[in-house]
């Protein structure tokens, strides 16, 4: 299995386009934090395609490396399908993008997300004019063997909200998590860009990973609050914060198999510097914080 980190930011990216808190301001200068756009995964087994896992509106730019390997055709796409752990605009808005595609976009996701990206964002009905969308239901507790790969995937709930667009419609929206299991290697990788709740069934999947890609968006559970940004807090925004009693860091400590790394860094979050006490922390529970283009092979 070969996975690759397309994106390794929150929504907005970093730095984002609006912000001048002092860890955007250090990427604009270069000086202690690389820039990093939104989240997004591209996974392959050792036998078969590339998939994505998430569609961040920096997709373009994000899939050249891709499409730079051999391929048949001249239109021929770098990857066969979309995982979808959400319905989150940082997570869909790249769908649009594909709009090019000579064939139906093969995407999967729960039947949640589908009904979201129908009727609050009609990403797909709009798609449906265009290339048009070969839709695979993957609700949480289901497991299937991807066409033409090596890999199965699994998705497992990991709680939160649905997405502001959806604010009073009623909609039961929350993140999953996805489970690659290699069948031809027996390598497992999962991959958690959102986390609501580090529950024993959470803390299992993780402890039976080889990697595991896991939320890491702020480092405090006020961290927005205390910089005036907003008045919610990370856990009500549907994120375990990093640091504090029943974070993740508390949690990595006593995981022994998996190799953790942050993905979905908020622009704010102080980890972004590389030399800062938050870095160190992070690096002392044993974990790692993503950047753009980092692979893994296992």
């Amino acid at each position: 299995m070969r996975a690759r980190i397309l994106g390794s930011a929150a929504g907005g990216g970093f730095p984002q386009w609006n912000c001048r808190c002092e860890t955007c301001e250090a990427a604009r200068t270069g000086t202690a934090a690389r820039p990093r756009t939104q989240s997004s995964l591209a996974i392959r087994g050792a036998v078969g395609p590339w998939f994505l896992a998430n569609a961040a509106p920096d997709l373009r730019q994000q899939l050249e490396p891709l499409a730079a390997e051999p391929a048949n055709g001249v239109r021929a796409a770098p990857v066969a399908g979309i995982l979808l752990t959400d319905a989150e605009i940082d997570h869909t808005a790249g769908l649009l993008l594909m709009r090019e595609s000579s064939t139906a976009i093969r995407a999967y996701g729960s039947d949640a997300v589908r009904r979201a990206l129908t009727d609050g964002y009609p990403v797909l009905p709009m798609l449906a004019r265009y290339c048009g969308v070969d839709w695979r239901r993957l609700d949480p507790g289901d497991s299937l063997v991807i066409d033409g790969s090596s890999l199965e995937v699994e998705s497992f709930a990991v709680g939160g909200d649905a997405p502001r667009y959806l604010a009073g419609a009623g909609a039961d929206v929350e993140a999953s998590g996805f489970v690659f299991h290699d069948r031809s290697t027996g390598g497992v990788l999962t991959y958690l860009p959102g986390l609501a709740r580090l529950d024993d069934d959470v803390l299992g999947r993780l402890a039976a990973s080889d990697v595991a890609l896991v939320d890491g968006t702020f480092w405090r559970d006020d961290e927005l609050v205390r910089l005036g940004i907003s008045e919610r807090t990370a856990r009500q925004m549907g994120h375990v914060p990093l640091s504090g009693p029943g974070g993740t860091l508390e949690a990595f400590s006593r995981l022994e198999r998996p190799r953790v790394i942050l993905v979905h860094v908020n622009n704010t979050n102080p980890v972004l510097l590389e030399r800062s006490p938050q870095r160190e922390a992070v690096l002392r529970a044993g974990a790692e914080v993503a950047y753009d283009g980092l692979e893994v092979e296992l």
